[in-house]
């Protein structure tokens, strides 16, 4: 007991450390946005101001996060992503589709992009025996409606490293990540890592 509860007999308020001055990405740094259950998709555009690519998202999004992997798009500026998925049947691209190119043909996630802006409008993966087949991952912060579902948690949070931001920085940025309610990963979160085992369980004959 410190020497403020033993004069005074109450316990000493300690103040809460604040990460507010770390950047994530633009879509959660003042907060996490919660997402309308009953919102059902809208229109994503890429950032060229003339004939950009439009792809229609016809559902909600699941799984919302930010990631810190070097593969997926991020604004300028943002140390993270924010990426979501849907199923693959629910995308569509409805303008300038002719605009759009695979950014690495190896990847799993085939991410097009727009050549012109370099945004990534969708990826999709090709290979039906991956555990995310038939889902696509989307940016839905092209978006200009409201609604689509908040991020969730914070993915790949140490591969920052890998994109320049220096090691010693790391504490703070898992500190601001949990001050938003992104709880920091270094691999996806336990539910999308338990849907990927079940996946590898089935194919290999595990009964459970």
């Amino acid at each position: 007991m410190g020497l403020f509860s033993k004069l005074f007999g109450q316990d000493e308020v300690k103040p809460t450390p604040s990460y507010a001055h770390v950047k994530i990405h633009p879509e959660v740094d003042n907060g996490v946005k919660a997402g309308d259950p009953n919102f059902g998709g809208g229109m994503l555009r890429c950032k060229c101001k003339s004939a950009p690519v439009v792809v229609r998202v016809g559902a909600q999004t699941m799984h919302n996060h930010v990631c810190g992997c070097t593969k997926c798009w991020k604004p300028a500026g943002a140390i993270f992503s924010q990426i979501a998925v849907v199923p693959r049947d629910k995308v569509s691209v409805m303008e300038n589709a002719d605009k759009l190119s695979i950014v690495d043909p190896t990847a799993a996630i085939q991410r097009h992009a727009c050549r012109d802006c370099g945004v990534h409008m969708v990826g999709r993966i090709e290979n039906d025996g991956h555990p995310f087949y038939g889902l696509d991952f989307v940016h839905t912060e092209l978006s200009s409606q409201d609604g689509w579902s908040g991020a969730e948690f914070a993915a790949f949070v140490s591969s920052i490293i890998e994109s320049g931001v220096p090691p010693g920085q790391l504490p703070a940025i898992r500190g601001r990540l949990k001050e938003l309610g992104l709880e920091p990963y270094d691999c996806l979160s336990p539910a999308l890592m338990d849907a990927i085992a079940t996946h590898v369980a089935k194919t290999q004959g595990v009964k459970s």
